[in-house]
């Protein structure tokens, strides 16, 4: 009787604290008007595309378990859709936003309400267009707070401050990007970084509007580092300030302490700083990891500005900011050690049994000039990117996710390779023969509920590259790293299968392998791409569709009335 009793007053208490959960769970409704925005950087006067006239755009603050219901009206000239990068999406794949791949994109004049809830996430993620290159000014940080009555499983903070990495052009980004696609050439590298949305006082005409953060003497400031940057991965730190670590991809980690961090395009990492310097000005800074040799990059740093309140300016301490030492443009030790030290806070769970093991190939090929304009890619050639030698095309007359739900037939075919078609020395000489990718339309189909795992390799046909690779509508272990060519006799012994990091963005070393293992329990079509949008567009992507078989349809709600049609 006594343990039925207790019995009874267990399963209360667990209805009592889920009720309690649902009832602070809100749901949050915004606007976000797309639309044009004449601003100043750099001396010069431009327009760029905004989400309700900010740059960057909203902030928005959750809860985990939150729900958020927002209304997307396009008043640009340029079709749109909005990407909720690292949200999970469980069930509500049509809310995740890549164009073409679960939705049409919104046309000018028209609206989309996004509709999801967060799910067991905690951290830093963001939003952004995924429509062309306009993710160049559509970006904002998405902020997700634990739940009522729970706390971060760190010391908290008394300030917390997001940091949004950008680049800056002072041309039109679509006009860039016109540009690459008709030549077949590389884009012109950014004339500027930016901390939320300012380059800083290193530039011309920047010095009034840099971004500055206040702090007394004894805080603890969390810094949540987002980088929303086109093309670039950027190494971060700030003067006289160790960083402390607690999460990165809005996953916590065991903290750990460093002086710098690199965070690729479509990362974020969380650090906590002491305020525990003497009073004065220091700056924030971020400039580039350029990690391909004989590429042209955006050498230039921005900066934004720690300022103590009680620094005297009449003693000097608040007239020049001091400015800290960042690590050489190429320094892939210093991106080495960072990453190796990101480990889940406790024992992990990793699939151990794999049900799907594929190795994919990564990296930038040619194709072979056709007759006509003059390619500007090396020697008369267009770039072109694959994995596993199939460079991705998206479709235009309907989404993948639809034609995957509404069973239309010639969108797309399941038969991208599993492994690459050849096998050769990845990272050293490649032959001419391997240069040029295939083109198409390529899913694979993964068994809802499968374990698998990935070898993601770099390649060295045009130069070997960090490549930032995203997964949508899933976080997932990296089980390994390393450089040269992955060797499965040697390699898989040294995987971390007690705790090892969970992203959603993993950061492919230059000339080296990474490994990623995940259950996929998410049903849907789901993109998996380079973060890099000039590699994106040359095709450096490909698309999983998970299916349980018969009846994998029920599983996801039906697509929203309002959902755009091509």
């Amino acid at each position: 009787m006594e343990t039925w009793s207790n019995h009874i007053l267990l399963s209360l208490a667990v209805t009592l604290i889920l009720s309690v959960a649902l009832v602070n769970a809100e749901t949050h409704y915004h606007q976000f008007v797309v639309q044009a925005k004449t601003v100043q950087r750099l001396c010069k006067t431009r327009n760029i595309i905004t989400v309700n006239g900010q740059f960057p755009g909203p902030t928005l603050n959750v809860r985990n378990g939150d729900t958020l219901v927002i209304k997307v009206q396009n008043n640009a000239r340029y079709n749109i859709t909005i990407h909720w990068h690292g949200v999970r999406q469980m069930r509500t794949p049509w809310a995740d936003g890549p164009e073409f791949v679960t939705q049409c994109p919104i046309q000018p004049g028209a609206t989309y309400t996004y509709r999801y809830k967060i799910e067991d996430q905690e951290g830093t993620l963001w939003w952004h267009a995924h429509s062309r290159w306009l993710r160049a000014t559509v970006y904002g940080a998405l902020i997700i707070r634990p739940k009522l009555g729970s706390s971060y499983p760190f010391q908290q903070p008394k300030i917390e401050f997001p940091v949004v990495l950008g680049e800056w052009w002072n041309s039109n980004i679509l006009d860039i990007m016109r540009q690459v696609v008709f030549t077949g050439g590389a884009p012109n590298v950014s004339n500027a970084y930016t901390i939320n949305g300012q380059p800083g006082d290193l530039y011309a005409c920047s010095r009034q509007d840099t971004t500055r953060l206040s702090v007394s003497l004894g805080d603890t400031v969390l810094l949540r580092v987002i980088n929303s940057a086109l093309n670039q991965q950027l190494f971060f730190t700030v003067a006289n300030h160790m960083l402390t670590v607690v999460a990165a991809d809005a996953v916590y980690s065991k903290p750990f302490a460093t002086n710098v961090i690199m965070v690729g395009p479509g990362q974020t990492t969380d650090v906590l700083l002491t305020a525990n310097q003497s009073p004065g000005r220091y700056y924030m800074a971020a400039r580039a990891y350029a990690s391909p040799k004989n590429v042209p990059f955006d050498n230039t740093t921005t900066t934004a500005i720690l300022q103590y309140n009680s620094c005297n300016a009449r003693n000097g301490a608040c007239s020049r900011p001091i400015l800290p030492r960042l690590p050489a443009y190429n320094d892939t030790n210093t991106v080495t050690a960072f990453s190796t030290q990101l480990k889940s806070p406790s024992k992990a769970e990793v699939p151990l049994k794999i049900d799907e093991s594929l190795f994919f190939t990564v990296g930038l090929g040619f194709v072979f000039c056709n007759p006509g304009p003059r390619c500007q890619g090396p020697n008369n050639t267009r770039f072109a990117a694959s994995m596993n030698n199939v460079s991705f095309v998206l479709p235009r007359r309907t989404s993948l996710l639809q034609a995957y739900y509404q069973k239309i037939p010639g969108i797309y075919t399941t038969d991208f390779p599993p492994v690459p078609p050849v096998r050769f020395d990845y990272t050293g000489n490649v032959s001419r023969a391997l240069w040029q990718p295939t083109f198409g339309t390529k899913l694979y189909k993964l068994k809802f509920g499968s374990a698998v795992q990935i070898v993601l390799q770099d390649t060295a046909i045009f130069s070997t590259e960090d490549h930032p690779i995203h997964l949508h509508g899933y976080h997932f272990y990296v089980v390994g790293q390393g450089f040269g060519n992955f060797n499965p006799s040697t390699d898989t012994a040294k995987f971390n299968l007690n705790d090892p990091p969970q992203r959603n963005t993993i950061d492919v070393p230059v000339g080296g392998w990474a490994v990623i293992r995940f259950v996929a329990d998410n049903p849907g079509v789901w993109l998996f791409h380079c973060h890099i949008d000039t590699h994106l567009t040359w095709g450096l992507a490909m698309a999983f569709e998970v299916a349980n078989g018969v009846g994998e349809l029920q599983t996801l709600e039906p697509p929203p009335a309002d959902l755009p049609r091509c």
